[in-house]
This record gives structure tokens, C-alpha cells and sequence, in this order.
């Protein structure tokens, strides 16, 4: 079991959306915090609204796709709360568009957020983690690390690279019984603004399939970040090395268990007549 209160814990990401969520439920259940995050606005208003909670909180202008302020971050989160053990890489962003409509630039730019912005902060933390006496490691992936839609060949790909790099790490820890847990994350619909403030590929011009697809993911978005949050609070008390969140997370984890190769076929049509419903 890793312990919350008492605990000091690192989450970038966490001006918004699941970060913040995070950020809250952490304060309040007796952790310290080190936050990041490119929005200091952002950081500024959690910071005032966590002061109430009596907890050590610091925070830092991140820009995850930065390996060198990555290194930075970690080095000011340790020496500002020497017993810092838990890290949560949640930053990330989303893409919309096929393939054929995102260009090589595009592509790399959501993998050095989404993919390498968790690489590189495990490694950062880790050689301190590992000399604490419990410590705890969350990676984000999504429901898009477990199953691929069309128009998501970017985000599903830097996704499914988090859930492996995570699931082959937590081998390792375990094999040199180290004392840092590893749990990976897979959010189904969560309401927060990742799809309204998502980049459109280079080559998607049809701005009203891009209006469509973000009113789609907010109809289907039913978990609140809270809920969220707490879910993967309960993951690291439990050290549940992966942690759905969501009934449709749940569902689609089963369905793509069953029929690996064909669940878009299911998936496809439930989204056609939920398509026909809402016109």
C-alpha cells in the first residue's frame, strides 16, 4: 500500500482537467504537492485554492516535451519536498484527424507530450523514488491504449507506447524488488476540455467534422474528473498496477478482450444509432 497523507506527490498537468482533480483530492486527503504545468494562470488559481488545506504546495512552468526542464522540474519538486514519492505523468494533448490529414511534424509533436514527457519524467524521478522506503509511479495512457478508432492513429499509438513502456517497467521494478509500484491509467470519457482544445491535422479542413467530433466526445463523456481523480487515488493505495476508469472503459476493455481483431465493427454501429438518436 502506498499512503496518501504524509505523502508528497508530483503531477503535471495539474492546472486542469484530471491534474487538478488530482491536485484537490491529494491536498485534501493530507499530501504535498508539486505541480506543473504550461498554464501558470492556471497553476496560480489552484495554488490559492488549495492554501485553505494547510498542505506544502509548490508550483513550476512545465513544458513536458522539454527533456532538459523535465530533469529541471524534477531536481526543484525534490529539493522544495525532500520526500517526495509519488508521480503522476498526466500531461498530454489530442489530435484530431486520419493519417492521411496529420504530417510528420504533428505527429511528433503529440508523441513528445503524450509519449516521451512520460518517459522522461519517470526517469527524472525514479533513481530518487527508488531510495524512498514506498513510492509510487502513475502513467496515463487512455482507453486509446487499449483499443484504436479511426481518426485517432497519433494519440492511440503515443497511448498504447505508454501502456507498454509502463507494464514492462513495473516487471523490472518488481524483479529488483524495488520499492517504487507502477500503476498505468486507462480513462474512458472524462469531461474535461482535452477535445475542444485539440489540435486539427494540418491537412483537416472540414471544420465541421472537427465541430462534431468534440460535441460527440462531450455527450459521451460521463466520468467527472473528481471521479476520475479518485480512481486513481484508490489505484495507488491499492497499488493497482492498472486502473480503468469508467463503465465504458470497463465495457470496451472486454469487448476488444473478446474480439481483438473486429470490436470496431461492434463499435461502429452503436455509434451510428447513437449518431441517429441525437439528430
Amino acid at each position: 500500500m502506498t499512503a496518501i497523507n504524509g505523502a508528497a506527490a508530483a503531477v503535471t498537468g495539474a492546472a486542469s482537467g484530471i491534474g487538478r482533480a488530482l491536485a484537490t483530492e491529494l491536498a485534501a486527503r493530507g499530501c504535498n504537492l508539486a505541480l506543473a504545468d504550461r498554464d501558470e494562470a492556471g497553476l496560480a488559481s489552484l495554488a490559492r485554492e488549495l492554501a485553505a488545506q494547510d498542505r506544502k504546495v509548490t508550483t513550476h512552468r512545465l513544458d513536458v516535451s522539454d527533456p532538459a526542464a523535465i530533469a529541471q522540474f524534477a531536481e526543484d519538486a525534490i529539493r522544495a519536498h525532500p520526500g517526495l514519492n509519488i508521480v503522476i505523468n498526466n500531461a498530454g494533448v489530442a489530435l484530431f484527424g486520419g493519417f492521411h490529414e496529420i504530417d510528420q511534424a504533428e505527429m511528433e509533436w503529440l508523441f513528445n507530450i503524450n509519449f516521451w514527457g512520460v518517459v522522461h519524467g519517470t526517469r527524472a524521478f525514479l533513481p530518487h523514488l527508488a531510495r524512498q522506503a514506498e513510492a509510487h509511479v502513475v502513467n496515463l495512457s487512455s482507453i486509446f491504449g487499449i483499443i484504436a478508432p479511426p481518426g485517432q492513429s497519433a494519440y492511440a499509438a503515443a497511448k498504447f507506447a505508454v501502456r507498454g513502456f509502463s507494464e514492462s517497467l513495473r516487471h523490472e521494478l518488481a524483479a529488483a524488488n524495488s520499492p517504487v509500484r507502477l500503476s498505468v491509467v486507462h480513462p474512458g470519457g472524462v469531461a474535461t476540455a482535452i477535445a475542444r482544445n485539440a489540435r486539427a491535422g494540418i491537412g483537416m479542413t472540414d471544420n465541421a467534422r472537427r465541430v462534431q467530433s468534440i460535441e460527440r466526445f462531450e455527450r459521451i463523456a460521463k466520468t467527472s474528473p473528481r471521479d476520475a481523480a479518485l480512481r486513481i487515488i484508490q489505484g495507488i493505495e491499492r497499488n493497482e498496477p492498472r486502473i480503468l476508469i469508467g463503465g465504458d472503459a470497463r465495457f470496451l476493455d472486454l469487448l476488444q478482450r473478446f474480439m481483438p481483431g473486429t470490436y470496431w465493427k461492434v463499435m461502429a454501429k452503436r455509434l451510428e444509432k447513437a449518431a441517429a438518436r441525437d439528430q
